[in-house]
């Protein structure tokens, strides 16, 4: 980090072996400064991939949801969205940079 070389840390949500609140701690010791805050990332346009945080000296913490200790096993696709973001050098897709459709379920009830 004190080259300019980027890195990520994740951890699957559901993760039992090593939590995303150890990773946080870890984190937290190095005494890095938030540059984004918490902001939740997304896979497909609408899908909530997980949360990511940005901090100073080029680390970025994000977490995948619904994966666990092995998270490319868990949830393949997530984790592709998340190693091609790393590899083309570009933030995890957020509410500002990623078209989000927001569903809303009207369905007219039908009458019998």
């Amino acid at each position: 980090m004190a080259n300019g070389i980027r890195v990520w840390i994740f951890s699957g949500d559901t993760d039992g072996i090593v939590p995303v609140t150890s990773t946080k701690k870890s984190i937290k010791k190095m005494k890095l400064r938030v540059e984004t805050p918490w902001y939740p990332w997304f896979h497909k346009d609408y899908e909530v991939g997980g949360y990511a945080q940005v901090y100073r000296g080029n680390l970025t913490f994000a977490t995948v949801r619904g994966a666990g200790h092995q998270v490319p096993s868990y949830e393949p696709a997530r984790a592709f969205t998340l190693a091609k973001h790393f590899l083309a050098g570009t933030q995890l897709p957020n509410s500002t940079t990623h078209k989000i459709i927001y569903l809303t379920q009207n369905i007219p009830m039908q009458r019998k």
